[in-house]
């Protein structure tokens, strides 16, 4: 018989943490049809073991359980588990799990309500941390994040000031800040129907490096997927040295989000300014294509000595600012949160059409005022 909600569960040695998952699974109170879908990708540990004994409980309890997997000698990934799990199982609603997480009892059923409801939609969740106060900046940011947020946030961390003028004088400006290191709702709290997940998917299955969430999350946005997060705490997401996130090179990261930056967004502003004259700010700038930098006005900063310097000649550049040029920027980042007192309503903007810089005055503490 088909399920309505399959859960799906990619395990590789994940002995020390198998029997809290497998128990939060018996423990739901999802009153559908529910499956579990279990992909061993060449686990050397005793996680097979686990899985033969948690299937008669759960079975006995009215959950399918499915079982696959390999025994080569090397795991061929999360990305490639992840879609073997999907495969070999039949619910019209997918719950992705990971081997090491431990969910709420009402997790499936909370989810599943808000996936009828928003049918091309990746839906999330808030998150407690175990151990508790590990990556506290972090958790707050996956529980704190407004509906908006979960949408805007996903291209690289040195933000991104753009201002979009009607024609004439500049009356209305919009501001994206752009702000993740990755998808606003983290990949072990997702829950998506089956039709859109085969519409996005399949994950990538490049293996260990591979940040197979962020470039299917990408794909979803492309598709133009939504976001939603459940705000209660519906998943124990745990932090140990053994977590698959931690094979993923911050550097690879960083070049698939300026890619995406590059593609979805870049391609519509006559120019943008940088928010932040620092390290990062150079970075961005130095990993755009060339066209891209052409777009890029100004760095904007709170540090003084940054904006008393004036500009920034990049390494490689052969475009040296004249001295006009040089008094315009000074004038133009004049208002670049330089003091206190402004530093949260401060906002430069600059009508690159006509060459006028204008100063902005509004309330945007999100962007001026997170160093």
């Amino acid at each position: 018989m088909q399920a309505h909600v399959s859960i799906i569960l990619p395990v590789h040695n994940a002995e020390p943490w198998l029997d809290e998952c497998l128990r939060s699974v018996l423990q739901q109170d999802f009153e559908g049809t529910m499956e579990l879908s279990v992909f061993n990708d060449a686990s050397k540990d005793k996680s097979g073991a686990i899985i033969e004994k948690w299937r008669v409980k759960l079975e006995d309890s009215g959950v399918h359980v499915i079982i696959g997997g390999h025994d080569s000698p090397s795991p061929r990934g999360v990305g490639y588990a992840k879609n073997q799990a999907v495969a070999q199982s039949s619910g019209s609603y997918l719950c992705f799990l990971d081997s090491d997480d431990v969910m709420m009892p009402q997790r499936v059923r909370l989810q599943h309500e808000a996936a009828v409801q928003h049918p091309s939609s990746i839906i999330g969740c808030r998150v407690r941390r175990d151990p508790p106060n590990s990556t506290e900046r972090y958790t707050r940011w996956i529980n704190q994040l407004t509906p908006e947020q979960l949408l805007t946030q996903h291209v690289p961390r040195a933000r991104l000031l753009h201002a979009m003028w009607t024609t004439g004088c500049p009356r209305q400006w919009t501001v994206l800040v752009f702000t993740s290191n990755g998808p606003t709702v983290i990949m072990p709290t997702w829950f998506c129907s089956r039709a859109w997940f085969s519409h996005v998917g399949p994950f990538n299955e490049g293996g260990q490096g591979v940040p197979e969430d962020l470039l299917f999350f990408y794909e979803h946005l492309r598709k133009g997927g939504g976001v939603i997060r459940v705000d209660q705490s519906l998943l124990l997401y745990r932090h140990h040295p053994q977590a698959a996130t931690h094979c993923v090179l911050e550097t690879t990261i960083w070049t698939h989000r300026v890619r995406f930056l590059e593609e979805q967004a870049l391609p519509r502003w006559a120019a943008f300014t940088i928010w932040n004259a620092g390290k990062q700010g150079r970075r961005l700038y130095r990993s755009l294509t060339a066209g891209s930098q052409r777009k890029v006005v100004a760095f904007c900063d709170v540090d003084e000595n940054k904006i008393r310097k004036g500009f920034y000649c990049h390494e490689d550049s052969q475009c040296i600012p004249g001295q006009q040029e040089l008094c315009e920027l000074q004038a133009w980042l004049w208002c670049a949160c330089s003091t206190p007192s402004r530093r949260d309503q401060s906002l430069v903007c600059a009508d690159h059409r006509s060459q006028a810089f204008s100063t902005v005055w509004t309330h945007v503490a999100d962007s001026c005022g997170q160093g």
